[in-house]
């Protein structure tokens, strides 16, 4: 797989609502915290202003737009924000498994929107490197985004049996692709933005292809054409990290989704990620993911994956940049 697919597979992303929004007149919506989820929205017809708790520019969203809210925070969909607004709770069922919700009677705006739960304690993993808004709105990013939107809107107005299931699908569809598109943007720093970078790229890639492997930054610059100290200085400045600290990091991160989820002993998950020894493994693991592989595999809670343990250790941690947890 690729890196984004990789990372995406430890997270698992599930979606676990997926519904539509008709409003009419002049309506203000106010949403509560969404839990650690992300939100992604789609406007299939009409107008209206966002605004996210802390962010003091509210975005006009028009039809066609696509927005993703990776922080989880409370946030307002408006006509007009001078508006009071009313709780979503007064709309919208708690019950609800889906469907279209209509407020003032609907027939001005309609929006898709789904939310994600990310599993595990590792949504730092991607939410760190996205701002508390994304937005997407430039014509040719909109188009690839067009059939998913359209084909779950047609899903929740005609409910049809496996419905469910191809909403869930469209749902990670409509994600990717705004994470693509998002990475398309423009060059800044983190390890999403670095995915997008010919050379640097190549380098992740390589290293996820392989992470077994002894990779030395000689190897890896050689492998993009770069000499040793030249691909070290870039991949720093692009991804937040040293590429070996980013290579132990995602070693780590694999060890942790088998522990949790196979039952291969700490010196096989060792030895398959390049570890001649179940010691020098796990004083890898507890530097980077603060609690020892078996404590990790006895079921350690989630909340606390991937937290340091001592003050050391957190000074350590903040190395890792946009990966860490």
């Amino acid at each position: 797989m690729d890196p984004l697919s990789d990372v995406l597979s430890l997270l698992k992303p599930r979606n676990y609502l997926s519904a539509g929004l008709e409003a009419g007149g002049d309506w203000s919506i106010q949403f509560p915290d969404q839990q650690a989820a992300i939100k992604c929205g789609a406007v299939v017809s009409g107008q209206c202003w966002l605004s996210v708790e802390g962010q003091s520019d509210a975005v006009r969203l028009e039809t066609g737009d696509c927005f993703l809210l990776p922080r989880g925070r409370p946030f307002r969909l408006a006509s007009d924000l001078s508006l009071t607004p009313v709780a979503a709770s007064t709309i919208f069922s708690p019950a609800r498994t889906g469907g279209i919700t209509s407020h003032n009677g609907g027939g001005d705006f309609l929006l898709v929107s789904s939310r994600f739960a990310l599993a595990g304690g590792h949504a730092g993993i991607l939410l760190r490197m996205l701002p508390p808004i994304v937005h997407i709105r430039r014509e040719s990013d909109r188009s690839a985004l067009r059939w998913p939107v359209e084909r779950m809107m047609q899903e929740l107005r005609e409910p049809q049996p496996g419905g469910f299931l191809v909403v869930e699908h469209l749902a990670h569809m409509i994600l990717i692709e705004a994470l693509r598109l998002h990475m398309a943007q423009g060059l800044r720093v983190g390890w999403l933005f670095a995915l997008a970078d010919r050379q640097i790229g190549v380098a992740i890639n390589a290293m996820h292809d392989d992470p077994a492997h002894g990779w030395t930054l000689q190897e890896l610059g050689e492998r993009v054409g770069m000499s040793r100290s030249t691909f070290a200085l870039k991949f720093k400045q692009m991804v937040g990290t040293s590429a070996m600290d980013y290579l132990t990091r995602w070693r780590m991160l694999l060890a942790g989704d088998r522990l949790a989820n196979s039952g291969d002993p700490v010196s096989v998950i060792a030895l398959s990620l390049g570890y001649e020894s179940e010691s020098a493994f796990s004083t890898a693991f507890k530097r980077v993911m603060g609690c020892s592989p078996r404590q990790y595999g006895r079921g350690r809670d989630p909340s606390s994956y991937g937290q340091p343990s001592s003050q050391a250790e957190a000074a350590n941690a903040n190395r890792f940049g946009p990966i860490a947890s």
